[in-house]
């Protein structure tokens, strides 16, 4: 074999490890279980009263973090609406957790109502965010997971109804 032959080999076995090692790494990640501490957390809600996340258990579940200072937030929240409009009664639930003050997250949803459920999660939610796998505690960030409470995608950054539709068409 000449040079050539040998660095063409060589490319080829690190691009397939490379998509072996990231193809592991997806489904390893994609099927972790929610942890049952996450599935005994509450939060208030804008109206008042408390959510509690373990009432969503046995159904799949999106959950959407998000705040009113995030302008994709916003631009996002009617995709998440309709998705919870065209779902409900269906096994799956959608849920926001606002990680904002909740004076600021009820004058919003005063302005622009949504018909899922609100968690007031508060800038703690960035904590639970991250656990869930937001390395960065960026937002929006979007979380799906099936009715056995593995997650099965996630997601930094705005999506649309068509996208959140597909991940949950398997569920």
């Amino acid at each position: 074999m000449n040079r050539r032959e040998h660095l063409l080999l060589w490319g080829a076995g690190c691009a397939a490890g490379t998509a072996g090692v990231g193809w592991a790494w997806r489904h390893h990640h994609a099927g972790d279980l929610l942890p049952d501490d996450v599935w005994r957390l509450r939060f208030g809600r804008p109206e008042g009263g408390e959510f509690e996340l373990s009432s969503m258990r046995g159904q799949a579940v999106v959950l959407n973090f998000w705040a009113t200072w995030c302008p994709p937030c916003v631009k996002e929240l009617p995709e998440f609406d309709r998705l919870y409009r065209s779902r409900t009664g269906n096994g799956v639930q959608v849920i926001g957790l606002a990680i904002d003050q909740p004076a600021a997250v009820r004058q919003f949803l005063a302005r622009q109502p949504v018909s899922f459920p609100i968690g007031l999660a508060g800038f703690e939610g960035s904590d639970l965010s991250r656990r869930l796998g937001n390395r960065d505690g960026a937002l929006p960030f979007t979380v799906v997971m099936d009715r056995n409470g593995r997650l099965r995608h996630r997601k930094l950054g705005p999506t649309e109804f068509g996208e959140l539709s597909s991940w949950i068409a398997g569920l």
